[in-house]
């Protein structure tokens, strides 16, 4: 494997640059670094991410953070249970003095979109939603308005309730690259928490990255060496989740479709993301692991057998990661 001494550079320059961001919105938000590490990951590959999580554990503020760091436009949206599509996409306005109508566009038309308990609107309003995060436009009449990059959809649902909600159907689930757990801060981070939880002022953050430069960064991605043997690897992962006897797993009886061809395309842009990121201009199965579970966690359906046992689809996904052999 050889990398030019001008594409390492360009990688490690990337890398810095998200290391900025990452510092920066730390000001703003305590612990929680693997979650940023993934909204980052979601931002370089343009692939959306959704946050399952109890209320409280500083998603919103890190994706209004995350904006604010890059200088990106940020809208926030409450989905209930009465939301409808031209909430989201805009609508057209008529003028009845020049007896014409005109867009009003909605707040799909930003960079950072939070889609907040994105389980708690019907299904037309999350179709919505998931069609403008495949196609990357919006149309309104006859008009269709394609959305500026980088476009990036973080959605949020609360594990614990689920009164009223309209729970994501795995097909919709699936166009989402990645589904992060937010768990709990450290009992450290959550005394800093109380600490700056006295403070009079929050912090004020910085940009420290503008739109041209997320979009080099993307452009810096595409130059990351990915070996065949780790595409043979992010392939042996997948089709692990189909056919886990070829594999030599015993997971037969407690899976019942496995991941989709996306799973393997994200497992490998997600890896080289993970790579720059540490500003290395090539992928090693590490990147690939450590991405692995919120790529496949939610591409796997489970069995009533699993479910009888207490297995979903995360624990199926480390028993394929711990045991299917590493190049």
């Amino acid at each position: 494997m050889t990398v030019d001494s001008q594409t390492a550079r360009r990688i490690e320059r990337a890398g810095e640059t998200l290391q900025r961001v990452r510092d920066e919105v730390g000001r703003a938000v305590v612990g929680q670094k693997a979650m940023m590490d993934r909204l980052l990951i979601g931002l370089l590959t343009g692939g959306h991410v959704l946050l399952e999580g109890v209320p409280g554990l500083a998603k919103t503020l890190a994706a209004n953070s995350l904006a604010k760091a890059l200088s990106l436009r940020f809208r926030r949206i409450q989905f209930t249970p009465d939301l409808l599509p031209a909430d989201l996409t805009g609508t057209l306005i008529y003028n009845p003095r020049e007896g014409t109508f005109s867009a009003k566009k909605g707040p799909l038309f930003s960079n950072l979109v939070l889609a907040d308990e994105i389980n708690r609107a019907p299904a037309k309003v999350q179709s919505a939603l998931l069609e403008a995060m495949q196609e990357r436009q919006v149309t309104l009449g006859d008009e269709t308005h394609r959305l500026e990059d980088p476009f990036l959809v973080l959605a949020t649902q609360n594990p614990i309730e689920q009164e009223g909600t309209y729970p994501l159907p795995e097909a919709q689930s699936d166009r989402f690259m990645l589904k992060v757990k937010v768990g709990y801060p450290e009992r450290a981070e959550e005394k800093e928490i109380l600490r700056r939880a006295g403070m009079s002022e929050p912090a004020v953050l910085t940009p420290q990255a503008s739109r041209e430069q997320v979009l080099e960064a993307r452009a810096a991605l595409e130059t990351v060496y990915v070996d065949d043997k780790i595409q043979e690897y992010a392939l042996d992962l997948v089709g692990a989740t189909r056919r886990p006897k070829d594999f030599g797993l015993a997971l037969d009886a407690l899976i019942t479709h496995g991941a989709s061809p996306r799973a393997t395309l994200f497992l490998v842009r997600g890896a080289m993301a993970h790579a720059v990121l540490r500003g290395r201009p090539y992928v090693l199965p590490e990147d690939v692991k450590g991405i692995g579970l919120d790529v496949l966690r939610h591409r796997i359906q489970v069995s009533y057998e699993a479910e009888a046992e207490g297995v979903d689809g995360e624990e199926v996904a480390r028993r394929i990661l711990e045991q299917v052999r590493v190049p």
